[in-house]
């Protein structure tokens, strides 16, 4: 560790780090289905994306994501197979094609949002506003950290209005 760039201890660093793979564990659908989640990570993420930004090509996709084309056309084509989302010309005439969020896709995000919403809720129930804000704000502390070093900010609208 380099004392030079952080003045965070070796143990607070450890037990973010480990905390953080927890909390990927317990945000991970384990039951997808009847009266459960219907969208596994990788589609509730790229449909909550388009939401946001509005249609997208795949390279768009890539650059905003991080990751290969291939990746995202395995993905893309899962949601366009699965009527979630749809091809469409690009409104500003470029030439490449890009993906918008259909019908279904919005009622399945907002379902599943809706359900991750109450699970927190549950959670959270027991603490106090304070502290439910206090962990809103220093998980967007956070991730907009990650996203100036990697130079991939997320599009972020007020975060009570909903994305759907």
């Amino acid at each position: 560790m380099n004392s030079r760039t952080t003045t965070a201890s070796e143990s607070a660093l450890s037990g973010i780090e480990f905390e953080g793979l927890v909390l990927g564990r317990h945000l991970t659908p384990l039951g997808q289905g009847e009266g459960g989640l219907r969208l596994d990570r990788s589609a509730y993420t790229l449909l909550t994306r388009l939401v946001i930004a509005g249609p997208m090509t795949i390279g768009q996709l890539s650059d905003a994501f991080g990751l290969d084309a291939s990746t995202l056309n395995r993905q893309t084509a899962r949601l366009v197979k699965d009527g979630l989302a749809r091809r469409i010309a690009d409104p500003e005439g470029g030439m490449a094609r890009k993906f918008e969020v259909t019908e279904q896709g919005h009622a399945h995000l907002d379902g599943d949002r809706q359900l991750k919403l109450a699970g927190l809720a549950e959670v959270l129930s027991d603490w106090s506003s304070a502290d439910v804000e206090l962990l809103a704000e220093m998980l967007h502390r956070f991730n907009a950290a990650i996203e100036r070093r990697d130079g991939r900010p997320w599009p972020r609208g007020a975060r009570s209005t909903p994305i759907t």
